[in-house]
């Protein structure tokens, strides 16, 4: 059983090397200012986009937390899983994980501050979803692999 659940890990590790530039892609929200106007699709990578154009230290550590971190942790346990890395590795990828779900929370920041305000519209997406369940599979990965590798 073991063997098995180890065997899945994998192959739902290698999955998210294409589903994060999936969701980095997918619309996370739909935002706009008045009921009157339309709204904008907003994901990952226009929202960063924008974030370059007006705040560049905002747009580094957005960057971080929602391409890179999650990227390299899960390159980082696919090494591990194919014994191309050692198990060291292990607790620097638990916490790329945390910086990843950083990310989470300040989309969820973001939506709830605007709704509270009242001015705006927010409709959340498949994207919203889409990468939430992309990081919480790579959480789950690295908690089944640190588990079976320290055994």
């Amino acid at each position: 059983m073991q063997t098995r659940t180890y065997g899945l890990v994998r192959w739902v590790n290698l999955s998210l090397l294409l589903l994060y530039p999936l969701a980095w892609a997918a619309p996370l929200m739909q935002a706009g200012l008045l009921p009157l106007f339309g709204l904008e699709q907003i994901s990952v990578l226009t929202g960063l986009r924008s974030l370059w154009a007006t705040d560049i230290f905002l747009a580094l550590v957005v960057t971080l937390f929602a391409l890179v971190a999650p990227y390299v942790k899960t390159i980082g346990l696919a090494l591990v899983h194919f014994g191309r890395a050692g198990t060291h590795l292990l607790p620097l990828l638990s916490f790329l994980g945390r910086l990843a779900m950083a990310d989470i929370f300040l989309i969820a920041l973001y939506i709830t501050v605007t709704k509270g305000i009242g001015v705006g519209r927010i409709e959340t997406q498949w994207g919203l979803y889409l990468f939430s369940s992309c990081i919480l599979g790579s959480i789950w990965c690295s908690s089944v692999t640190k588990r079976d590798k320290t055994k």
